[in-house]
């Protein structure tokens, strides 16, 4: 798999990142295994988690399999913090750190790849936030830092914040929803993030499983759009315009005889800006489709198509 640099930083990650939110819970230690050996056998080391997947299993689960079933060497251990399991949001140095002892603790490690900062946090300072990360790095439990879910404002402001001072640990990412569904980081997010040197990993970057087309004709009884937690996740996908470029990206993934998946995959990991999208899966076979996408490279005509019908107003 290709390895892409994460912003202007020195640190190389495949250009597929493997998503583990439900690590630990739907997908149990033997499907994430076999998920892990399949990734890491495809070239991909990106592996992503936070502290309040699945409780910490997700981390729990990861920790174990970095021992039993890959190399660490061989992954790029990326984490996240600031929520809580309240589902608020605490980004003080004082939860910061300590998320970050405990997320060391569930992985095994001495230190992570990525620590990302997983919300703003209107809050706390920002520059207290901030020094958190520097301290992560400083004291060697992370190695590099990013973000996620930030508006365009708040990723410049604590890009060039830490910028503006040597010795302090730059932004070399940023986690944003991004997919032929959701394009409005592309107004403000993606130029920020292509100016300061951020790179971007799209997450849902299938639209929340829309664009593979498996809602086509209904919604299929084993489907996220049916399940009750994952319902109103999926449901704002599921209208007009959404129907108009899946059936775009169907005739697209017809025409090349690859699966839409493919099509809306390698649509967004060519995106200007993006180093990898992160993907989930619940099993390895799903998985192994998924990363089909690698061997894909979309025509200008066809990206052109997408790129209009995916700008159409309903």
């Amino acid at each position: 798999m290709e390895q892409r640099h994460l912003g202007r930083s020195g640190l190389s990650v495949s250009r597929i990142g493997l998503g583990t939110m439900t690590w630990g819970g739907d997908t149990d230690a033997e499907d994430a295994a076999d998920q892990l050996a399949t990734f890491v056998g495809a070239g991909g080391n990106l592996l992503d988690t936070a502290d309040v997947y699945c409780g910490g299993d997700s981390e729990r689960v990861i920790g174990d399999l970095v021992r039993d079933v890959v190399d660490r060497e061989d992954v790029v251990i990326a984490t996240k913090a600031v929520l809580t399991a309240e589902g608020a949001r605490d980004a003080s140095r004082r939860h910061l750190l300590r998320a970050l002892d405990a997320s060391l603790e569930r992985l095994g490690v001495d230190h992570v790849d990525l620590w990302q900062l997983h919300a703003y946090d209107p809050g706390t300072p920002l520059e207290e936030t901030l020094s958190a990360l520097d301290e992560a790095v400083t004291s060697g439990r992370a190695r590099y830092v990013g973000v996620s879910n930030y508006a365009a404002w708040q990723l410049a402001t604590a890009a060039t914040w830490q910028r503006a001072w040597p010795g302090r640990t730059p932004i070399v990412s940023t986690q944003v929803e991004y997919s032929l569904l959701r394009r409005d980081v592309e107004d403000d997010v993606v130029p920020a993030a292509q100016e300061l040197g951020v790179g971007i990993l799209p997450w849902s970057p299938l639209g929340r499983g829309v664009l593979t087309g498996k809602y086509r004709t209904g919604i299929p009884a084993d489907s996220r759009a049916a399940a009750p937690h994952y319902a109103d996740f999926v449901q704002p996908y599921l209208n007009e315009r959404g129907g108009r470029i899946v059936e775009s990206v169907s005739t697209a993934a017809e025409g090349l005889g690859v699966s839409p998946l493919a099509v809306a995959l390698s649509w967004v990991r060519d995106q200007p800006g993006v180093v990898a999208p992160i993907v989930g899966a619940r099993t390895a076979g799903q998985l192994a489709v998924i990363l089909q996408a690698e061997e894909i490279t979309l025509p200008d005509e066809i990206r052109d198509a997408l790129d209009d019908v995916s700008t159409e107003d309903d």
